[in-house]
């Protein structure tokens, strides 16, 4: 897969679309690009916490975010501003759009929750997905959106998620 690369140490911009809600847009720095796999690091972009049940996040968090342009999800490794790993929170979205001054993604409502130490590995919001009518309006992606849970979670309970980032 070929297309626009960005250049490592540069600032891009990412727009996470979330249906009919506000989009949430941040500034990110490019680590990687390969023209598949796209890694990102980013300050935790709101300036107070956020609880999702399984994980905190907080200002000072920074997170070093995979996205792929044949892949149906992505990976946000989540550490506190000390360094501490946190865990791995993993978005279900359809593919990136890649352009010059950074990405757009849209978040399809699944997640996934791997603990730091790997023995935690939780689905999370599927009644927000069954809620969300994808299904209905969109069944083809809506298969796929399930399709892409289902392998992030065996990819996290083999233990190779951690080794495909770290590789």
């Amino acid at each position: 897969m070929t297309g626009i690369r960005l250049r490592p140490g540069r600032e891009v911009s990412v727009r996470l679309v979330k249906g009919e809600r506000p989009a949430v847009c941040y500034p990110a720095t490019v680590v990687a690009d390969d023209g598949v796999h796209l890694v990102l690091r980013a300050a935790w972009a709101k300036p107070t916490a956020t609880d999702f049940g399984v994980v905190r996040f907080e200002p000072g968090d920074v997170l070093t975010e995979h996205y792929w342009r044949d892949r149906w999800y992505s990976v946000k490794e989540v550490r506190d501003a000390a360094g501490t790993l946190k865990g791995w929170y993993c978005d279900v979205t359809r593919l990136p759009a890649v352009g010059p001054e950074g990405l757009v993604t849209e978040d399809l409502d699944l997640d996934l929750w791997l603990s730091a130490d790997g023995g935690t590995v939780l689905r999370l919001d599927e009644d927000e997905f069954a809620a969300s009518g994808l299904a209905e309006r969109d069944p083809m992606a809506a298969s796929r959106a399930e399709r892409a849970l289902d392998e992030l979670e065996i990819l996290a309970r083999s233990g190779e998620l951690t080794a495909m980032l770290s590789g």
